[in-house]
């Protein structure tokens, strides 16, 4: 079950202080984050819609950072042209939302812009096994989605484990995304289970209890304890 896929970080700005959204961006930047990672909703697929496509528009200029849009919505193909144009680097899409998922993961890749597949924390596995050849990336929710600080459910490692046997069993090579109470406690474990990105947010990133840059310095000594938990059972599974 070895990764050879760094391990990065995605601020999830729905967390970020708006009052100060250009200092906490550059505060991002100067740190080494890999992406900005947004979650886009309707009020329809999730109760919730936090943040708008002009958001993204205003911020694109500002940031060399690539963004990885989290589509939360009934009508992905309406949003994926949007966000074409607004220049993003990443879009996943929730296969209990995708009428056709193979076409719009087609659709996507046809832009140049990697293509995701999220699951809501109960649905199987198995509904990726058709589309493997179209995925980028799986993103594992391991909360309900639509709201930032809630608690992650209880099968979420198990489920991040056994997307690695999926993929492994099946030939494919690429990263295991998570979303969800992605804590300073809960990391080293994600990662051990084999998390390769790390969607952050108010428990760890956005930590009221520290600056931007000290909860990214904590932020990576979780994740380098889990890349020795990794490590460890690696040899111990063998």
């Amino acid at each position: 079950m070895a990764r050879a896929f760094p391990i990065q970080i995605a601020p999830s700005m729905m967390c970020a202080d708006i009052w100060q959204l250009a200092e906490q961006v550059h505060q991002l930047e100067q740190a080494g984050v890999d992406y900005l990672h947004f979650d886009i909703m309707d009020a329809h697929f999730v109760p919730n819609m936090p943040v708008g496509l002009v958001f993204l528009e205003q911020l694109r200029p500002h940031t060399q950072l690539p963004f990885d849009v989290h589509l939360m919505v009934d009508n992905n193909d309406f949003f994926v042209p949007l966000l074409v144009a607004i220049g993003v680097q990443s879009i996943s899409v929730h296969v209990e939302s995708a009428v056709h998922l193979d076409r719009t993961l087609t659709l996507i890749r046809s832009h140049g812009i990697k293509a995701g597949v999220a699951l809501n924390p109960a649905t199987p596995l198995s509904v990726l096994r058709y589309v493997t050849e179209q995925m980028d990336y799986v993103l594992i929710m391991t909360v309900n989605p639509g709201f930032a600080g809630q608690r992650m459910v209880p099968s979420a490692y198990r489920k991040i484990r056994d997307c690695c046997l999926f993929l492994q069993e099946n030939g494919v090579d690429i990263p295991i995304q998570v979303d969800g109470n992605v804590s300073f406690d809960r990391i080293p474990h994600m990662v051990a289970a084999g998390a390769d990105i790390l969607v952050t947010g108010t428990s760890s990133v956005f930590h009221r209890d520290g600056t931007l840059l000290e909860n990214i310095a904590r932020t990576r000594q979780a994740i380098a304890e889990g890349l020795r938990m990794r490590r460890h059972d690696n040899l111990r599974i063998t």
